[in-house]
C-alpha cells in the first residue's frame, strides 16, 4: 500500500511542485519572514517532517469527493427545499459557485505551496503567525465539536436500524472503529475514506439515474411528471424570490469539507498534481451531485409534501417504488457520517500537527510514530469528539452541545474569508514580483474581490437572521479570543527574539 520508509524518496517532477509564490515564509518564533520554500514551517516538505506519504491517487480523488458530499446532501437539502420551493435549485446553485470559486482560490495557493497546514500554513505566511494560530486552532475546534455531532447522528442512525443497541453504544462503537483506523497509517484512513466515498458516489448516480429515466416516463409503472411540480405549486418560487437568499447560508455549511484535500496533499506522493486534479473536479461533482440529485427530486415531488422535508431522498425513492427506500437511506446516511467522522479526526490531527510544527501548538502534538501518524494529535481530536458525545447523552443538560455546535457554526465562512485574503495577498506579490501562479484565479482581481463580497454579505444575513445570531456571535467570540491569544504570542516571540540579540 505505502512505500517503505527506507526507500528513496522520489523528487515529483517541474510540473506537480512549481516553486512557492512567496519569497518568504513566517519564522514561527517570531511571525517575521524568512528565506525558505514551502512545506512546514521548518523548510521541509511535510514528507520529512515526520508524516508519510501514504495516499495514493484514487484515495485523494475519493477524499476530495466525500468532503463535498457529506450528510448533508441527504438530510439538510429537505429543509432548503421546504422553505424555498423548486428555486432551491438557484440556492444550490449560488453556494455552489461561491465555494467553486474558493476552491480556486485555494488551488491557487495549494500548487504553489502545498501544506498540510493548508490556508492555516498562508494565513501565517501572509499576515504572521497570530492569524494562521486563530484560523488553525478555529478549524481544529470546529472539527472536534463535528467528530462528536457525526458520533451523535451516527449512533442514533445505528439504534433506528438495531434498535437492541442503545445509540450511545453505537456511537462510541463509531468513534472508536474509526479513531483505530486513523491510528493505523494514513494509508488506512484513505482507503477507509475512499470505499465511504464510493458508496455516496454509487448511490448518488444511481438516485439521478433512476429520477431521469422517471422524469422522461421511461421507468416502468411510473408517468412522466413533466413541470407539475416544478411549476404547479405555486410557482417556481412559491415562498417567494428572497427565501433562496437564506437558503444560501443553509447550502454553504452542506460544503463544508471541500478543502480537506488540501490537507491531504501533504501525504500524497505529488500533493501539488493532487491538489490541481482534485480540486479542478470540484465543479462537475458539485454540478452533478448536488444540481442534479435536488433537481429530480423538486422535479418528481411537490416541493410541501411533509415527507420531502422529512427524507427527501428517501420520499423520491418510495415514490418510484424502491422497496425498503427509508432502510437504504439510512444506510446511506450512516456511511455519509462515517465519512465524515473518519474525515474530521483525520483533518483535526493534521491541523493540529501542523500548527504544532510552528510552534502554535504544543510540540507534543508534532510528534509522529514510526508510520508517520501524529499519534497524540488523533488521540485528542478523538477525545474532544468523546467529549462533546458525552455532553449530548450524560451532561443532563443541553446546554454544553447546543453551545458548543453554535460556536462552530460560522467557522466555514471565516475560513472561506481567510483563503481569499491569502490568495489575493498573495496574487499581489507575485505580480509585483513578476512571477506567475501554475493555477491562477480567474479574472483576478475582480473574481476575488467578488468572493470576499458575497463572503462579508452572507456574515451580515448571519447576524440579522434570528435563527442564525447567537451562533454567529458565539463564533466570532471565540475567533476573537483565538486571534488574541495569537497576537500576544507573537509579541512574546518578537521581544524574546530582540532581546537574545
Amino acid at each position: 500500500m505505502t512505500r517503505d520508509s527506507a526507500a528513496p524518496r522520489q523528487a515529483p517532477p517541474p510540473e506537480a511542485a512549481p516553486r512557492p509564490l512567496a519569497t518568504a515564509t513566517t519564522r514561527p518564533d517570531t511571525g517575521r519572514p524568512t528565506a525558505g520554500g514551502s512545506g512546514t514551517a521548518a523548510g521541509q516538505p511535510d514528507g520529512e517532517s515526520g508524516l508519510k506519504r501514504g495516499l495514493r491517487n484514487r484515495q485523494m480523488s475519493m477524499i476530495a469527493i466525500g468532503g463535498v458530499v457529506g450528510a448533508g446532501l441527504f438530510v439538510g437539502s429537505g429543509t432548503v427545499i421546504r422553505s424555498t420551493g423548486p428555486a432551491a435549485l438557484l440556492s444550490y446553485a449560488i453556494a455552489g459557485l461561491l465555494v467553486i470559486l474558493v476552491m480556486r482560490m485555494l488551488a491557487e495557493l495549494a500548487v504553489a505551496d502545498p501544506s498540510t497546514g493548508s490556508f492555516a500554513h498562508y494565513a501565517s505566511r501572509e499576515f504572521g503567525s497570530w492569524c494562521g494560530l486563530a484560523i488553525g486552532w478555529l478549524y481544529a475546534y470546529s472539527w472536534w465539536v463535528t467528530v462528536g455531532l457525526e458520533a451523535v447522528i451516527g449512533g442514533e442512525l445505528a439504534h433506528h436500524l438495531v434498535p437492541a443497541v442503545p445509540a450511545w453504544v453505537a456511537s462510541l462503537v463509531l468513534l472508536a472503529a474509526l479513531t483505530a483506523s486513523n491510528l493505523i497509517h494514513v494509508a488506512a484512513f484513505g482507503e477507509a475514506e475512499y470505499w465511504f466515498a464510493l458508496v455516496k458516489v454509487v448511490a448518488i448516480v444511481a438516485f439521478i439515474g433512476l429520477g431521469l429515466l422517471a422524469v422522461a416516463g421511461l421507468l416502468p409503472g411510473t408517468d412522466s411528471p413533466g413541470t407539475a411540480n416544478l411549476l404547479g405549486h405555486g410557482g417556481f418560487a412559491p415562498e417567494g424570490w428572497y427565501a433562496v437568499l437564506p437558503s444560501v447560508l443553509t447550502v454553504i455549511f452542506a460544503f463544508g469539507g471541500a478543502e480537506v484535500v488540501t490537507i491531504a496533499a501533504g501525504e500524497a506522493p505529488r500533493p501539488a498534481e493532487a491538489v490541481r486534479k482534485a480540486i479542478r473536479s470540484t465543479t462537475a461533482r458539485i454540478l452533478i451531485f448536488y444540481i442534479g440529485s435536488i433537481g429530480v427530486i423538486v422535479t418528481l415531488l411537490p416541493y410541501d409534501r411533509a415527507s420531502v422535508t422529512a427524507s427527501p431522498y428517501s420520499a423520491a425513492l418510495d415514490a418510484l417504488g424502491v422497496p425498503q427506500a427509508g432502510r437504504i437511506m439510512d444506510l446511506i446516511v450512516l456511511v455519509a457520517v462515517a465519512s465524515c467522522l473518519n474525515s474530521g479526526l483525520y483533518t483535526a490531527s493534521r491541523m493540529l500537527f501542523a500548527l504544532a510544527r510552528k510552534g502554535e501548538a504544543p510540540r507534543l502534538f508534532a510528534r509522529t510514530n514510526a508510520r508517520g501518524v501524529p499519534v497524540p494529535a488523533v488521540l485528542v481530536a478523538a477525545l474532544a469528539g468523546l467529549l462533546t458525545l458525552a455532553s449530548k447523552y450524560f451532561a443532563g443538560t443541553a446546554t454544553i452541545f447546543t453551545f458548543l455546535l453554535d460556536s462552530t457554526g460560522a467557522v466555514i465562512v471565516l475560513m472561506y474569508l481567510c483563503v481569499a485574503a491569502c490568495q489575493i495577498r498573495s496574487r499581489m506579490r507575485a505580480e509585483r514580483l513578476g512571477r506567475t501562479p501554475a493555477v491562477r484565479m480567474w479574472a483576478y482581481p475582480y473574481l476575488s474581490w467578488t468572493v470576499v463580497t458575497a463572503l462579508a454579505a452572507v456574515l451580515v444575513l448571519l447576524a440579522f437572521d434570528a435563527t442564525t445570531q447567537r451562533s454567529l456571535f458565539l463564533t466570532l467570540a471565540v475567533t476573537v479570543a483565538a486571534a488574541g491569544v495569537g497576537v500576544v504570542r507573537q509579541r512574546r516571540a518578537r521581544r524574546g527574539a530582540e532581546a537574545a540579540r
